[in-house]
Order: structure tokens, then sequence, then C-alpha cells
């Protein structure tokens, strides 16, 4: 039986490259990094060599990088601590967020009274700008947005840097869930307004249990996990330096191959795109995922033309023939509720037809891509 992968948005295969430097380090550093001894500074070393790799990729200073165990961790630090430490009164986020923002932001409203808003979506599932602006002045509360860069579900990419200079002009603080982006864009961030994004070393060819904050230097924010000094007095505990290794070697990898990884990504989406055009033509992509400009590059959501019924065995059916993706997010993936990205912008009609997302890397080929489609064509017309 043929075996594809086409669930990157979940997670990716790790780079042979970071696995050999993972290997490396955990022969040869295997002291804590916050011990005084030789092994421990060398620990420390490989470390702090690790953040200042990150930081001048992003343009970024070294202490504005703090590793976490990934995004999710990330998100609910930096909105936890800016409602604790910053004053933050109202989030202003949108309905299809990834959990780790939402249901975050609605702990915070239930635990610190804050008010919770959500912008309004235009039918692609983008936030629009007229109501952001109208919902940063509705009142003198002190803010943060919350709006991710690339929707890890339908692929959206918002405009962030004119989010980011309407949240400068009306004095809000900006966040961004950007585990979908970052290894996939560009970033400097002395151009981009933004306070604080976060990133998660899987969904670019690294290893789970490792991400990172960007926190703007002279946030104002404090420590959420207590217990040491490590990052910084930020986040206390040792120090998975073996993880950041293999963070930092994918990261650069990532970046000095963005050119030719992305056109080469690119056009498997839009050979993907059109090859599902032209064999189950009644398909239709949620979103603007069908869109090589308005969507990234690494994912599509379609939509298919059958009944709910016979969805049921999709998913099942193409895990018997090898194929693996999505329904969307692997974090609700045993929730029987459907999606809330795509419950928030189908309309009732629309959700009666299975949706699943196909999200490509550099390690798929047309080939793979040819078969996964025929297997969707036969299922479609049995």
């Amino acid at each position: 039986m043929q075996k594809v992968y086409l669930d990157n948005a979940a997670t990716t295969q790790v780079r042979e490259e970071v696995i050999a430097k993972m290997q490396e380090a955990l022969a040869l550093y295997y002291g804590n990094p916050s011990s005084t001894h030789s092994y421990g500074r060398s620990a420390k070393t490989v470390v702090e060599k690790a953040r200042k790799t990150i930081a001048k990729i992003l343009n970024a200073q070294p202490s504005e990088i703090i590793f976490t165990s990934g995004g999710t961790e990330a998100d609910n630090m930096i909105l936890r601590c800016a409602v604790r430490d910053l004053g933050v009164k109202t989030i202003i986020t949108s309905k299809i967020e990834h959990h780790a923002v939402l249901h975050t932001a609605e702990e915070l409203e239930k635990e610190y009274g804050i008010s919770l808003w959500f912008v309004d979506l235009d039918t692609y599932g983008n936030p629009k700008m007229s109501h952001l602006e109208e919902l940063l002045t509705k009142d003198d509360s002190k803010k943060l947005v919350s709006l991710m860069h690339v929707n890890n579900e339908i692929g959206n990419i918002i405009d962030i840097d004119a989010i980011g200079a309407l949240c400068q002009e009306h004095g809000a603080l900006f966040h961004s869930d950007t585990v979908q982006s970052v290894g996939h864009y560009p970033w400097d961030v002395q151009k981009t307004p933004i306070d604080f994004f976060t990133a998660a070393a899987h969904k670019f060819h690294g290893p789970k249990g490792i991400g990172f904050a960007f926190i703007r230097k002279n946030s104002g924010l404090k420590p959420m996990i207590f217990g040491g000094s490590q990052e910084r007095g930020f986040r206390a505990g040792t120090e998975p330096f073996h993880n950041i290794v293999g963070l930092e070697e994918a990261f650069v990898l990532a970046y000095e191959h963005l050119d030719a990884e992305s056109k080469l990504v690119k056009g498997l989406k839009q050979y993907f795109v059109e090859r599902v055009k032209q064999e189950i033509p009644e398909t239709t992509f949620n979103g603007f995922s069908g869109d090589l400009e308005k969507s990234t590059y690494t994912l599509t959501n379609i939509r298919l033309p059958f009944d709910k019924q016979k969805g049921l065995m999709l998913l099942f059916h193409l895990d018997m023939k090898g194929i693996a993706c999505s329904k969307g997010s692997a974090c609700q993936s045993g929730s029987n509720l459907g999606s809330h990205v795509l419950n928030e912008i189908l309309e009732p009609k629309e959700l009666e037809k299975p949706s699943i997302r196909f999200s490509f890397s550099k390690y798929n080929t047309k080939e793979e891509l040819d078969y996964a489609i025929g297997v969707l064509k036969e299922f479609t017309e049995d």
C-alpha cells in the first residue's frame, strides 16, 4: 500500500540534519545549562547561541526570544501575562482562532472579568478592518488584539502589517499566533508593528515540544512559571537544550532554503488545486484556501460533493489507503463538534458536506498528489 503524508499543518517530518544535530547535542552537551561547572557552561553556550541565531534571522534582540514547549504554551503565557501584568481589560480576537487563544481568552474573561470582543469576519473568514477599528475605539479600556497570521485550517493570510499599524495607532497591544507562518514566511520585527508572536519547531521540520515566544523588549510581562532563573527569569525549568538545538537547526535551514522550498511547495499546492478542479469539479475550496495569493502555500481545505453520512467514512477510507490528512486542527481531532472555523464561516447546508484539509511539504511529490486525488475521486463516484 502506498503511504502518503498530507497532514503537514498538524506536524512535519523532522529533517535528517536536525536529527543529527540533536543526537550530537544529547551525546556531547549533557550538562544542566544552569550548572556553573564546565559541563553546564557548555550546554548554556549552546542554548544562548540558538537564541542569538533565531533573533538574528528575525532581526530581533536575543532577549526578546523566550523558549517554550511550543505555540500553545507561548499563546497562553502572553495572553495571561498581558491581562495580569499590563492592565489589559479587553481582548479583541476572532472566532476562528486556534483554541490556544480562544480558550485562554474565555478563561481570562471568567477569571479576571475582562471584556472579550470578536471582530466580524467576511464570508471567506478574514477579519473586517472597519469593524476592528470600531472595536478599538469603542471605549478607553486597555486592549490587546490577538489575530493569527495564517489560519491553521483554511490557510487565510491576514494583513499583519496593517493590523499592527491600526493597533499601534489606537494604543492597543498586538499578539499573533504565527505557528503556521514562522518558518514559512520571512520576518523582520523591526518592520512589522507587533508586540508578541509565537512559533513551534514541529511546523517547520523541527522537533515537537519546543517553540518560542517573541516578546518585545520592555514589554512589562512577568513570569508565569516560577521555580528558577532560566530564560532570563521569565520561564523556570531546565532548558531542553537538545530540542533547542533542533529548533535552531530547523529554523536556520527553513530560512536558508526558503525561496526554493516555498516555490516547490507552492507548485505542489497549485498542482493539487488544479487537479482537484479537473477530476472532482463539484469540489469547493473553503475560505481562500484555493487561492495561491490570499492563502498559505502549505495547505488547502476542500468541501466534497456528497452527503454528511458518506463523509463519516471519508477519513477512515483515506487512512486505509495510506493517506494521512485531517478535518482540521489536530488539537481537536477527538471532538465530534466539527471544525469551529468552518462552523463560523459556512452556511448550514454547506456544513452538511464533508470538508477535509490537505497540507503539503518539501517531502511530497506530484505522484503522491495524483494518488490521493485518485482515491478521493473513486470514493466520490462510488
